[in-house]
C-alpha cells in the first residue's frame, strides 16, 4: 500500500448511515439493470441481413461459415486484432479472450462462440497455445469476411452475432470498443472495488489512486506468463 492509497479511504459512518447510502445507490443499480433488460429486448427485435456463403479456415482446413455453427442456430464471433508475424498480438484482445474458458453453457441456448482472426491459421493456433487461450479459432485470411463484418485486416476488434436458418447465415448484431466490456468479467469485478479501475478518466473522489488508462491491464506477455502452457494456472 502506497502513501496515496493509505489516504484514499471512504468516510467512516455508523451502520444505519451506511445502509441508507447503500439503499440510495441500489435504486440506481436497479434502474440500470432494468435499462439493460430493455436494451436486450430491443436487441432481440433488431432486423438482420443475409450474408454470402463465406469460407473460413479452421484447424482442419477450409470450412464454410455455416458449418462453424456446428449445427447450432446462433453464433458469436470475437474478431481478434492481428499483425502477421508479430511475437505478441493485441494485449486487450489477448486478455479479454483468455477469460472465456467454459463456453459449454451456450450449448443449452443453441449457440456457440469462437474467435476469428485475419491472420494465418497456423500462426493463430500457435498464438492461441502460447497465451493459454482455450477457445476455437478460425481464420478469414483468404476471404472478405473480416472486412465485411467491420473487422478488416489491420483494423480493430469486433464482436458479431449471427443466426442460421438452414444454410443461410444472417448477421444480427455488432459492437466494438467499450461495447465489448459487457463480455468481460474483470471490469465487473474491478468496478465493485472502492478504488475502481484507478484510471485517470474515471470520476473518483479527490485523492483516489489514478493512473494512465490501460496501465493496469495485463499485456500479452503477462497473459502468457500467467495462463500459458508453462504454468499450471489452467
Amino acid at each position: 500500500m502506497t502513501d496515496q492509497t493509505a489516504r484514499a479511504l471512504p468516510p467512516i459512518v455508523d451502520q444505519q448511515s451506511w445502509r441508507a447510502a447503500l439503499a440510495d445507490l441500489r435504486t440506481r443499480e436497479k434502474a440500470a439493470t432494468r435499462e439493460l433488460d430493455a436494451i436486450a429486448a430491443q436487441r432481440r427485435r433488431l432486423p438482420m441481413v443475409a450474408l454470402p456463403d463465406y469460407t473460413l479456415i479452421g484447424p482442419d482446413g477450409e470450412i464454410r461459415l455455416v458449418d462453424v455453427f456446428e449445427g447450432r442456430s446462433q453464433l458469436i464471433t470475437y474478431h481478434h486484432m492481428w499483425s502477421d508475424g508479430a511475437q505478441w498480438q493485441c494485449g486487450g484482445c489477448t486478455g479479454l479472450t483468455t477469460q472465456w474458458t467454459r463456453l459449454g453453457v451456450l450449448d443449452n441456448y443453441d449457440a456457440r462462440m469462437v474467435i476469428v482472426t485475419n491472420g494465418p491459421i497456423d500462426e493463430a493456433l500457435a498464438y492461441r497455445a502460447k497465451v493459454g487461450n482455450r477457445m476455437d479459432w478460425y481464420s478469414s485470411a483468404d476471404s472478405s469476411f473480416g472486412a465485411d463484418v467491420d473487422a478488416p485486416p489491420g483494423g480493430g476488434f469486433a464482436v458479431n452475432v449471427f443466426l442460421r436458418d438452414g444454410d443461410t447465415v444472417y448477421r444480427t448484431w455488432h459492437t466494438t470498443g467499450r461495447g465489448t466490456e459487457q463480455l468481460s468479467y474483470t471490469f465487473a469485478l474491478i468496478d465493485l472495488l472502492p478504488w475502481g479501475r484507478q484510471e485517470e478518466w474515471q470520476d473518483s473522489p479527490a485523492g483516489w489512486p489514478q493512473s494512465p488508462t490501460y496501465s493496469g491491464w495485463l499485456d500479452s506477455p503477462d497473459v502468457a506468463r500467467l495462463y500459458g502452457p508453462a504454468t499450471d494456472a489452467r
